[in-house]
């Protein structure tokens, strides 16, 4: 098992291979910055994702896994695989071999082989996969490719998966692994798990500073403009976060609008609650959006509101705290690391919507110097501590640092 450390870095090129669900959407700056910084240090990035690849996505060069689904392809996709396994039998029968001795039956180790057979022809220094799900009946590949194994876990993956899939990671923990977390919460899970310290390793996302600059004059003026971002899904808690604005409205007379930045399943879920708790008139869901419409939306804002019940860490929340807007967040998992309660924004915790709804007031109702001074601090701790110099440095020394 010490294939990780055996010091073969400098007998290969710096070459990475980064694992992907699919191309980082417009949305996934994380991995688009990532993929940026790292070739800024000198490291080659080759992305292998699940679904079709795109002809948009310039950066680096897109290795996509084979597609069974098809049956027209299917003999396309068996021939090429034949040629790939007999191009590199030996790895392959290492994967195969590697399956056996974890358990696997010789005809699950049969199928691992022919899903993984992409990875076989690169040699590359370090494979990465960008979410632990993605190292699912991978667990051998790196070994079998002779590369050293990375696994970044971003927090659905490590918190909602496994309540369904029951000790998923079990092969994966047994496995000498270096492990990438958003926070040191996530950090705290892996140790529970048996994961040595040595082989965790914290670095948060980061944003593009200059990006997230605003050009106009803060005024805390009427109404009151609430912003969220992200997807419509469960996990964002934001029907926890209507129900708080149901409460505000009833016991203020402040006029206010609350925008919605996003698409998802539970659209028609969250129209209703607006509906039913009488928010028609105040709640608007702006829908899918480019960046900079995004960065467009949080100039005409006062209060970002993120109350997840679950969350990795969230880069909207850094871009609003950058752009001084009052950041109010639940304290799932990375988010009271990302804002600093009473001192960078506020942390409320969550499913307490009542709660939500006070600290709302609160905010609103601080004087004028208590303002400055959270949006101060704010915008200096993510110009700080979040900048994509930083996080490029610490990916850099992820890689190489082996000691």
């Amino acid at each position: 098992m010490n294939y990780m450390y055996n010091g073969m870095k400098n007998l290969r090129s710096k070459k990475i291979g980064l694992v992907l669900p699919n191309v980082p959407a417009y949305s996934e700056t994380f991995f688009t910055s990532m993929i940026k910084g790292l070739q800024k240090n000198g490291f080659e990035v080759i992305l292998f994702v699940g679904g079709k690849p795109s002809n948009s996505f310039v950066l680096t060069k897109v290795v996509s896994a084979p597609d069974f689904s098809v049956r027209l392809k299917l003999i396309v996709e068996m021939l090429i695989i034949i040629r790939t396994l007999l191009s590199n039998l030996k790895k392959a029968i290492c994967l195969f071999s590697l399956s056996r001795k974890d358990g696997a039956t010789a005809l699950d180790s049969i199928r691992i082989v022919l899903i993984n057979n992409h990875f076989l022809p690169y040699k590359l220094e370090w494979l990465h996969f960008g979410f632990g799900t993605m190292a699912l009946q991978r667990e051998n590949v790196a070994q079998a490719i002779n590369a050293k194994m990375a696994v970044s876990f971003r927090g659905f993956d490590l918190y909602i998966y496994p309540t369904k899939h029951i000790n998923c990671y079990q092969k994966l923990f047994s496995k000498k692994v270096r492990y990438h977390v958003l926070s040191n919460e996530m950090k705290v899970t892996l140790i529970e798990n048996g994961i040595s310290d040595q082989f965790i390793f914290k670095i948060t996302p980061a944003i593009d500073f200059e990006s997230f600059k605003r050009t106009t004059p803060f005024s805390f003026d009427s109404p009151i403009r609430f912003l969220t971002v992200g997807r419509l899904h469960w996990k964002k808690g934001l029907e926890y976060t209507l129900e708080a604005l149901f409460y505000f409205k009833q016991n203020n007379n402040i006029p206010f609008e609350y925008r919605i930045i996003g698409e998802g399943i539970e659209k028609e879920r969250l129209k209703f609650a607006v509906y039913q708790l009488g928010l028609t008139e105040n709640v608007i869901f702006v829908g899918k959006v480019s960046q900079q419409e995004v960065i467009k939306h949080m100039e005409q804002s006062h209060v970002y509101l993120q109350y997840s019940l679950q969350e990795g860490f969230c880069n909207a929340v850094l871009e609003a705290q950058a752009m001084g807007l009052f950041c109010i967040v639940s304290d799932a998992d990375g988010l009271n690391e990302n804002v600093l309660d009473e001192e960078t924004g506020w942390v409320v915790p969550k499913r307490s919507p009542k709660l939500l709804a006070q600290i709302i007031e609160k905010v609103i109702g601080l004087n004028e110097i208590e303002k400055n001074e959270i949006r101060r601090n704010a915008i200096g701790r993510v110009k700080e501590e979040f900048n994509l110099t930083k996080q490029n440095q610490e990916f850099r020394s992820f890689y190489t640092d082996l000691s």
